[in-house]
């Protein structure tokens, strides 16, 4: 599945994106807030692409003037949740490369996954978390219609800690009734 926005392509992971991965995920201030790992390696990278990225409903961010994956964006549905959600309801993840922060890229991106969440996978309901500190995440889930649901306690395995989660969640009723 490939999704369109006015600016950005969500399209799957391929192996050859492991280099921008690499470039964005380096950075400190992007994985770890996203509660993975900074990654080490481009090879780092291709594995991640291999293992994890390649999952169903998992996509690349790409602006459609550059096509080289910015970010990422994806949805869990059901058990492959982080949450405990019922089966037909969804997840909602993300990140972006941190040369693009600031330009209403993610929110955008969210947008056409939950139209095409809601409308074509016909979830009723789609959640979506924050780690504690994570003002721009927050941000995010706020523009796009998210509400606070609730606060969990949770060991996270890819860092081996334990975080405070900010719970939030929407359903297709009330994403119908914000004007984007």
């Amino acid at each position: 599945m490939i999704l369109e926005t006015s600016r950005l392509i969500l399209r799957p992971w391929k192996e050859t994106d492991a280099e921008s991965l690499y470039e964005c995920a380096k950075n400190p201030l992007v994985g770890p807030a996203a509660g993975w790992p900074v990654h080490t390696s481009v090879e780092n990278s291709l594995q991640l692409i291999q293992k994890v990225l390649s999952a169903d409903e998992i996509y690349a961010v790409t602006m459609k003037n550059e096509g080289k994956a910015i970010g990422c964006i994806g949805l869990l549905i059901g058990n492959k949740s982080n949450f405990k959600i019922d089966e037909n309801e969804a997840e909602i993840g993300y990140w972006l490369g941190v040369p693009y922060w600031g330009q209403g890229l993610i929110p955008e991106a969210t947008h056409e996954l939950m139209r095409y969440a809601f409308d074509e996978l016909l979830i009723p309901t789609i959640w979506c978390g924050y780690f504690d500190g994570n003002e721009k995440s927050k941000r995010v889930q706020e523009k796009c219609g998210f509400r606070f649901h609730h606060t969990e306690e949770k060991y996270w395995p890819l860092t081996d800690e334990t975080k405070t989660i900010h719970i939030t969640r929407i359903n297709k009723k009330e994403w119908q009734n914000i004007d984007f």
